[in-house]
Parts: structure tokens; C-alpha cells; sequence
């Protein structure tokens, strides 16, 4: 891999991510000219697997679609990939697991993509990962952040944080601030991102000498007994692993029974969610990969871009972790100068402090992001920085 080469186009890049958003798409061609491609079809085509209809569709699908679309008319109009556009093929997965299949194999067999992207949950990316591997195609989630990925080879990449880097520091922090003597800890059983991120956090709840008090499993759509059990114990904080469909409600649950409970929740990405719980979201504290207020280049851009194309509507982390994804995936793809899967994987494998809307963005061993995570609280009904 030429590393120079690659490191001038990140810089271009960047730069290009920067006015994208601030003028007109059409007059980036006039100060970048395209650079000089062959080999590439005219129409390159990437998978994407995210939940339009199902239980995650408003949570994780839609907004992970719309940043993926923005992505690709930046990237098309811009001409990084000289002549060639890329063409998204979308398939909902509908937050089933066995759906996630069908449409992977439909996706590698009937269209011959060589890279596929999506996949919000941790449990439906792991159903996929060995057929990748075997296929020889690349797995590029945007959101999937469970530590540990059953079956998983070096086609699969992820750009969000994981939990491992996630939820550490949200316990360091927080037990530093509030300095609480007990915890308990919430998941949702059959989960795989919720389950490994309580693993994470009960390892650094260890680590920094708190006591566990216990840690209750619930099965999907009933935690109340769980959480009554939880408040029989009165614990001072409370660690909550789950999907974004029940934060809101265990939340409420958890400030009724337990007033002055410290609750920390990783990856509550939209204020919404926790609008949702009303006043008893108020000093939840969270840890996340993208904000809106972050200073990173092109971030401004990109706002203000999704904000126009979308009636008002401001980009939350999984729209921001989309486009960002499919611009390091483009970047890939214009350095190598191929659609084959091997190349991407190659060219994914050695990116190295690209510069991103996430910030200095770097795959580690594993295929897995590396950027500074961002922790926040709740505060009068916003997110502020928890300082």
C-alpha cells in the first residue's frame, strides 16, 4: 500500500469534508479536480443493511440511512472517485436477526456487492460475520458496538466505539464526581451488545472499587420486575444495557422507586430518547463517539448539510457514524483503486489517524474504531459536556 498516497488523499479529504456542506456540492469538482482513476466501474455498488420497519427503525435505522445518503452525494459530487458514483443498495433487516441473513446473502449472491454496511445491533451483525469471512466480502458497521463478535474475521470493520472504550471511562468519571460506594447493573437478556456492555461495566465497577450489588437480566419487553428487585437493594448508582426502545421507560421506572439513584447509560445518543423519560432523565450521564457540538473538521459542515436535507431535522451519533463511514469506506476504495474486497480490506486494515467528522479516526488489530470518546450529561433537558 502506497502510505504517502494515502496520506495526501486523507488530507485532500478532509479538506473536501470541510466545504461540502458550506457551498454548493457541485462546485467541489472546480477545487478539487477529480483525481485520476482506472479500474473503477462506472457505478459502484455498496450494500446497506439497516432497519427501516422494525422495532429499531426510529432508533437506529433511519437516522443510520439518512446519514449514509448525505454521505453519497457528497461523496458523488465530489468526484473522489473520478467518473464513478456509488449506488447504495438498501435492504431492511427489520430488527430480526434471521432477516439480517437473508438479506446478506441476497446481497453478496444476487447483487455480487463486494462491501456491505448498516447494522445497527451487535446480536444481527454477529449472525453474518462468519458468511463474510467465508465470502471473502467486507462487513463495515456504523454502529455495532458490542466488545466481542462470535465468528468474526478480518473482513469485519466498525466505526463506533465499543464498549470496552466506552465504558471505563463513563465509570471512572462518574465515580470520581458522584463517589458512590454501591451499583447495580441492567441488561437485556439475549442481547449481545447489552450483555457485553454489562460485562464491561461491572470490570471497571471492579476495577475502581465499587461494589456490585447485583445484576438482573431481563427478558425483552419486561424489566419492571427487574428493576424492583434493583430498588430493594437501594444501590447508589445504576448501569443500564440496553437498546434505545427501552432506555426511556427503565429510566422512569428506576426514579420512581429510587429518587436519588446516579444513573449512567453508554450510547444515549439522541436527547429525544431521554426527553422521553421526562425529569427523570435529568443527570444521566452517557458516553458516546460523536456529538453535535463537537469541534472536529468538517462537523459544522455536516450539520448544517443534514439539517437542509432533512427539513430541520439535526443529525443524531448513528446518522454522524453513517457518513462518516461511508466516506472512510469511499477513501478506501479511491486509494486502492479497486472494488475488489481484498483491496478494501487492506486499505481499511492500515487507516490510520484519517481525519473525520469523529475525529482522528484509526482502526485498531481487530478492525475495530479508535477516537476519543465524549462523555455528557443531561442537564435541564439537554446534553451538556460532563466536565
Amino acid at each position: 500500500m502506497n502510505v504517502s498516497r494515502f496520506t495526501k488523499f486523507t488530507f485532500v479529504l478532509a479538506i473536501v469534508a470541510l466545504i461540502a456542506g458550506l457551498s454548493a456540492c457541485d462546485q467541489l469538482n472546480q477545487l478539487f479536480p477529480p483525481p485520476e482513476m482506472e479500474g473503477l466501474p462506472d457505478e459502484i455498488l455498496i450494500g446497506v443493511v439497516v432497519d427501516e420497519t422494525g422495532a429499531n427503525a426510529t432508533g437506529y435505522g433511519i437516522p443510520m440511512k439518512k446519514g449514509f445518503e448525505l454521505a453519497r452525494d457528497h461523496i458523488n459530487n465530489s468526484g473522489m472517485l473520478g467518473d464513478s458514483q456509488l449506488k447504495l443498495i438498501v435492504k431492511d433487516d427489520m430488527s430480526s436477526r434471521e432477516t439480517t441473513v437473508d438479506v446478506v446473502d441476497q446481497l453478496i449472491n444476487q447483487y455480487g456487492v463486494s462491501v456491505i454496511t448498516g447494522f445497527a445491533v451487535s446480536s444481527q451483525l454477529e449472525q453474518v460475520t462468519q458468511t463474510a469471512q467465508d465470502s471473502g466480502v467486507v462487513l463495515f458497521s456504523s454502529v455495532s458496538s458490542a466488545p466481542v463478535l462470535e465468528g468474526r474475521g478480518n473482513f469485519t470493520f466498525r466505526s463506533g466505539l465499543n464498549s470496552s472504550l466506552l465504558n471505563p471511562p463513563l465509570v471512572q468519571a462518574t465515580h470520581e464526581r458522584f463517589g458512590y460506594e454501591t451499583a447495580a447493573t441492567i441488561y437485556l437478556d439475549g442481547d449481545t451488545y447489552s450483555r457485553l456492555s454489562d460485562e464491561a461495566f461491572r470490570a471497571a465497577l471492579d476495577m475502581n472499587g465499587v461494589n456490585v450489588a447485583t445484576t438482573e437480566a431481563y427478558p425483552a419487553g419486561d424489566y419492571d420486575a427487574a428493576v424492583t428487585r434493583i430498588s430493594e437493594l437501594n444501590p447508589d448508582a445504576l448501569f443500564i444495557s440496553t437498546l434505545t426502545g427501552d432506555i426511556p421507560e427503565i429510566m422512569k421506572k428506576a426514579r420512581d422507586l429510587m429518587p436519588s439513584v446516579y444513573l449512567i447509560v453508554p450510547e444515549l445518543t439522541d436527547i429525544e430518547v431521554a426527553a422521553g423519560a421526562g425529569d427523570a432523565s435529568e443527570g444521566t450521564v452517557t458516553s458516546i463517539g460523536w456529538f453535535i457540538e463537537k469541534d472536529t473538521p468538517g462537523n459544522a459542515a455536516f450539520i448544517q448539510s443534514y439539517t437542509e436535507a432533512n427539513n430541520g431535522e439535526e443529525p443524531v451519533a448513528w446518522a454522524a457514524q453513517s457518513y462518516a463511514t461511508l466516506r472512510i469506506l469511499a477513501a478506501a476504495i479511491a486509494n486502492t483503486q479497486s472494488i475488489e474486497a481484498t483491496a478494501i480490506q487492506g486499505a481499511l486494515a492500515d487507516t490510520m489517524d484519517f481525519t473525520t467528522i469523529l475525529g482522528n479516526f484509526s482502526f485498531d488489530e481487530v478492525g475495530d474504531a479508535v477516537y476519543d470518546p465524549i462523555l455528557l450529561t443531561v442537564q435541564n433537558g439537554e446534553f451538556v459536556l460532563f466536565e
